[in-house]
């Protein structure tokens, strides 16, 4: 279904039946139009005030088009309406939990109607945790898994929240593994989850443990070589990729010019990637196709960057009625102990969950003032340019894919990385350290954010810019720009994150 279709589709629904209503916009959200249906949902929702199926489409509506308080509200009436609707129950569960609002109750009251649901049972997890009592999801899930031990979300689940309570985030797979050395599934997401964790020296012996278990895999292989270029035995891992099966993804290709761009071949690595930059995932490309192009003098770099022109700074703070109270709300919600598995987080925490979906005044009132940036950056972005990830044609709905915050202390940092999958990205600073140098004063830089950096792969290539933080700033940039911070010597560091989606341009 292409945007004209679903506009149509979306303008005739107030005058259909609730039976058709409802099919239509599940139609359209499927086609991924959440936008067109929420005002069309709403008036349904107001004429068949006793359907429960009306309060469900504008609940699905509003979640996938990001209002949490929205989405929230919708299923809670959702609720009272068909109190024995195991996926209305499911859904008032997540989304309550999603607002920050007290879930438990309601996923036990979701999980008594459908044992089953795996996901239910996650969400539980997610509960507990959010209301502090994290050894009580860690015994959920660890309970389903000793009878449940394929249940691959579940170990995931556990992985997370043992991560960032400082416990073992392997516990349970390794329990599984134990009496099911066989299982490819769990082999993998093992290796996984230890790469994810940083243990890069325990990635090899967990991938030999595998392979005398299983016996010679190519994915083994593949991940044997990728495992041996980051902790820098470039011989090996040559002779891995040789040996590897071609490549089949573009996650492959990204793989593949990883370990060439570490080995100072950035020549071997836009070879690559050249066949996969006009197919299906060239996103996850095009960052390190700016470092292999830059490297070689390759003037697509300024077609693709433009020497970080695409860099934007916005100063909010007198936008926000209550700035220092935002700061001290924002700051109370980091209550891990340890940063999150497979982020660019070190020294720190990372809120849990997706910030901009919590019904609190600060975080709305926050929220709508970085959509307003948000919307004068795309319309002030250089017009359309085919096939390039940042300059695309439609621009609108500016849709957040994610948002959290990140409390850095004590030589905190992030690593240089990106985020693919978004379009825009960005950072805001809500509180900073009295100074940002470093203990030795050998970085003047130290606790500045780098934008078009990369110092493990390309480290000879400068940054594009290198911004000093700024209480009350928000900085926005490409999704696909190489990103990070220097490490500070002492005191706080209290930032909001978000990726925008990439509109849908059909």
């Amino acid at each position: 279904m292409h945007r004209t279709q679903a506009e149509r589709l979306a303008a005739e629904l107030p005058s259909q039946s609730a039976d058709n209503a409802f099919r239509s916009g599940l139609a359209i959200l499927n086609a991924g139009f959440p936008e067109l249906l929420v005002p069309p949902a709403r008036l349904l929702a107001d004429r068949h005030a006793a359907d429960p199926r009306m309060m469900q489409l504008l609940g699905l509506a509003a979640r996938a088009d990001r209002d949490g308080p929205l989405a929230y509200r919708a299923f809670a009436k959702a609720a009272r309406l068909a109190p024995r609707d195991a996926l209305i129950a499911h859904s008032h569960a997540r989304t309550a939990l999603e607002a920050g609002k007290p879930s438990i109750d309601l996923f036990r009251t979701a999980r008594a109607m459908a044992p089953a649901d795996g996901t239910i049972l996650q969400g539980l997890a997610a509960a507990l945790y959010a209301e502090g009592r994290a050894g009580d999801a860690l015994q959920v899930l660890a309970d389903a898994l000793g009878t449940s031990a394929l249940w691959l979300e579940g170990h995931r689940s556990f992985a997370h929240i043992a991560g960032q309570t400082g416990q073992d985030p392997l516990g349970t797979i390794e329990r599984a593994l134990g009496g099911l050395p066989r299982q490819a599934d769990l082999h993998r997401l093992r290796i996984a989850i230890l790469q994810e964790a940083r243990r890069l020296d325990e990635v090899l012996p967990a991938i030999d443990a595998a392979t005398s278990s299983l016996g010679e895999q190519p994915w083994l292989v593949t991940l044997a070589a990728h495992a041996s270029s980051e902790i820098g035995d470039f011989e090996e891992a040559d002779r891995l990729f040789d040996a590897s099966p071609d490549i089949a993804t573009a996650g492959d290709a990204a793989m593949l010019a990883r370990h060439q761009l570490r080995a100072d071949r950035p020549d071997e690595a836009a070879t690559t990637m050249e066949p996969w930059l006009q197919r299906d995932g060239r996103e996850t490309l095009f960052p390190y196709a700016s470092l292999a192009w830059r490297l070689l003098g390759d003037p697509r770099s300024e077609w693709l960057d433009r020497d970080g022109a695409f860099v934007r700074q916005f100063d909010i703070v007198e936008r926000i009625d209550d700035f220092p109270a935002l700061v001290a709300h924002i700051r109370s919600l980091h209550v891990a102990r340890a940063a999150p598995l497979d982020q660019s987080v070190r020294h720190g925490t990372q809120t849990d969950g997706d910030l901009f979906l919590r019904d609190e005044v600060p975080i709305q009132a926050l929220r709508k003032v970085i959509l307003e940036c948000v919307a004068q950056y795309a319309a002030e972005l250089p017009e359309a340019v085919q096939g390039h990830p940042t300059l695309i044609e439609r621009r609108i709905p500016a849709r957040m894919a994610g948002s959290w915050s990140v409390r850095l202390k004590g030589a905190g940092y992030h690593t240089d990385h990106i985020h693919s999958q978004g379009w825009i990205s960005s950072a805001l600073y809500l509180a900073l350290p009295d100074t940002m140098g470093s203990s030795d004063g050998s970085d003047p830089h130290a606790g500045w954010l780098t934008l078009g950096e990369c110092r493990e792969l390309a480290p000879s290539l400068a940054p594009y810019r290198k911004i000093e933080p700024k209480i009350g700033q928000l900085v926005l940039f490409p999704s696909t720009m190489w990103h990070g911070t220097r490490p500070f010597s002492a005191g706080e560091r209290l930032t909001v994150a978000f990726d925008i989606a990439r509109p849908k341009q059909d």
